[in-house]
This record gives C-alpha cells, structure tokens and sequence, in this order.
C-alpha cells in the first residue's frame, strides 16, 4: 500500500496546519518564551498524541460510541482548559525577570492533547477515512499514529517559530500587552468553539 502515506498527508494538510488549540497554544507560547522553551510541552503533547492515536485506532472509538457522555465531558474539559490559557495570556504582560513565569512543560502539552476535542475529531476522521483501507496492512495503526504525530510536530514547529519571530516584535509593554491580549482573544474564541461545537 505505497500510496497510503502521501494520501495521509494531503488528507492531513489543512487539518493539522489550521488553527486550533494546539496551533495557537504553540503559537502564543512561542511568542512569550521563544522555541527552545517550548520544546517540553511539544515533547509533551507529541507523546500524548501518538499514544491516544494508537489507542483509538486499536478500539477506543467503540468506548466512546457506547459513552456518548465521554465524548461531551471530553468537549467541555477542554473548552475549560482552552479558556485557562486565554486568561493566562489576558493576564500576562512583558516580564522583566523570568522567575516571573515559567514556560509551559510536558505535562502541559499533554493535557492540551488530552482535553483537545479537535484531535480526536482528526483521529476519528482519519482511521475512518484510512482504517478500513490499510487494515490489511501489518502495522497500519503503528504507521498511521507515526504519521499523524510526526506532521503535527511540525505543524506546530512552524507555528511556534511564527510565534517566536512575532513575538520578538513585541518585546516593549505595550506591544506585549496588545500581542497577549491578542493570543488570550484567539483562545478563548477557539474554547468557545470547544464548548458549542
């Protein structure tokens, strides 16, 4: 099935590379602290992604499809945690002193993955789209999972280097303030998207 891995990725072009929770979270994180920063909660979110990815594709959807409530509870988690980071951002402004914040860490990326409705939407959409299709194939689930996982990393690789390069325009107070509160406007847009949705 040589053809697989390249209709995977055009399959998953507009969806990992349009903002969502993931992209934009990067993006401000990137813009506040720069790339290097960013790297635990990328670590983080990757890890995360790849292990739910293979345990949707080995069976978890039917668990969801018998739960619906799982799947709502999964919506408003996130939503709510989307919404905590908008105000984080609100609330930031230029820092002086980095005791001041701290980057976010692997455990943040993770839990932005756990509580991100969007991923599972992708997930869903493409074992549905390729599952039945590859399901002759050994180690499809493994080959899908890596796929998917290595093109978000650099999805949002480049949304974090944008963010880096915008942010290092915004380095004076009141710039920080309009860019923050503008990253804090696109997050809580995107959690209210979560909760409706």
């Amino acid at each position: 099935m040589p053809d697989l891995v390249p209709a995977l990725l055009l399959f998953l072009l507009p969806l990992a590379y349009s903002p969502g929770p993931g992209n934009l979270f990067f993006a401000a994180t990137g813009a506040r602290f720069g790339l290097a920063a960013t790297l635990p909660a990328s670590l983080g979110y990757h890890a995360a992604t790849l292990a739910v990815t293979l345990v949707l594709g080995a069976g978890f959807l039917g668990a969801v499809a018998a739960a619906p409530l799982l799947g709502s509870l999964m919506r408003w988690g996130g939503a709510a945690y989307v919404l905590w980071l908008a105000a984080g951002f609100a609330r930031a402004g230029v820092l002086r002193d980095a005791a001041e914040a701290r980057p976010a860490t692997a455990r943040d990326g993770a839990l932005l993955l756990l509580l991100n409705p969007k991923a599972y939407l992708i997930i869903v959409l493409m074992f549905g789209s390729f599952g039945a299709e590859a399901a002759t194939l050994p180690g499809a689930t493994v080959l899908i999972a890596t796929v998917f996982t290595l093109n978000n990393l650099v999805a949002f690789t480049l949304w974090t280097l944008a963010g880096d390069l915008l942010g290092r325009w915004f380095r004076d107070a009141g710039a920080a303030r309009r860019l923050n509160l503008a990253f804090a406007a696109l997050l809580a847009g995107v959690a209210l998207w979560l909760a409706v949705g």
